[in-house]
């Protein structure tokens, strides 16, 4: 079985709004499109069910640092 992602993305007037469930599949894509950054916080079985940023999910963050080299340097810091 796969797992299961949830995402905070930005809705309208600032707003936040869950977004989910997405796969494991739909989740690396966004983060190739740019969707999801390292600050973004990210919720599945394998976070606890606790809204934690995606930069402390290591494959995550290990998927975002290759799609996005020349970022890298500057997200990963904060």
């Amino acid at each position: 079985m796969s797992t299961q992602w949830f995402y905070m993305a930005s809705g309208w007037i600032r707003k936040a709004r869950r977004i989910g469930p997405i796969s494991e599949a739909d989740l690396l894509n966004r983060i190739d499109k740019g969707q999801i950054d390292p600050s973004t916080l990210v919720q599945s079985s394998k976070t606890r069910n606790k809204w934690i940023p995606m930069n402390k999910v290591g494959p995550a963050m290990e998927h975002w640092r290759r799609s996005h080299p020349e970022d890298s340097g500057k997200k990963a810091a904060q």
